[in-house]
């Protein structure tokens, strides 16, 4: 069965963005980005909400040729990867996407049966209606010395505690990464 994870930029009060929805203060150092290249380097599939696809999509694909080499690798990492866009309002994905529009959770499980790879989960929404489900099995905070007040949280609101196994800390320049398995 694949492995899902859910990894994110995370401010130290827990939220992925400030109130105005900027993520200004999460930009990755190099070693922070060549980290993430490496991981997404080995991802099966990338899930994305429809906010964090029209995010990524805005940006990625268009890199412009005087960035670093890590921001041109990562475009075409993110360009060239499977994508499972899961929206009821966008009719149409590009860059080796493939358009969801309903039961998230359903589509998850299947894609979840179908190998042994690993896939990401980008989006706190997208996340939020699979916590509940059981369908994340490693969580990926990269914790940033910065206390916002409010924003979007990382997790939802839950019936029950989700407990969770510390596997690694990771001290980067610039964050701590957290990473947890779901037990």
């Amino acid at each position: 069965m694949r492995k899902l994870i859910y990894d994110f930029g995370v401010s130290l009060d827990g939220y992925i963005n400030d109130r105005d929805g900027n993520i200004d203060w999460t930009e990755p150092d190099e070693e922070l980005h060549q980290f993430h290249n490496d991981r997404f380097r080995s991802l099966e599939i990338s899930l994305h909400g429809r906010r964090m696809y029209e995010l990524m999509a805005e940006y990625w694909p268009y890199v412009p040729d005087d960035a670093s080499p890590i921001e041109r690798e990562f475009g075409e990492l993110w360009t060239r990867t499977p994508k499972v866009v899961f929206s009821r309002t966008l009719t149409e994905v590009h860059w080796n996407s493939t358009l969801v529009s309903e039961n998230a959770v359903e589509e998850v499980r299947r894609l979840k049966s179908e190998g042994d790879g690993v896939m990401e989960v980008g989006g706190a929404n997208l996340a939020a209606s699979l916590i509940p489900h059981g369908l994340i099995d490693e969580y990926q905070l990269f914790v940033s010395p910065m206390v916002l007040g409010g924003g979007t949280p990382m997790f939802p609101a839950l019936d029950k505690r989700l407990p969770l196994r510390l596997a690694e800390t990771r001290h980067f320049e610039t964050v701590v990464m957290l990473r947890y398995l779901a037990e």
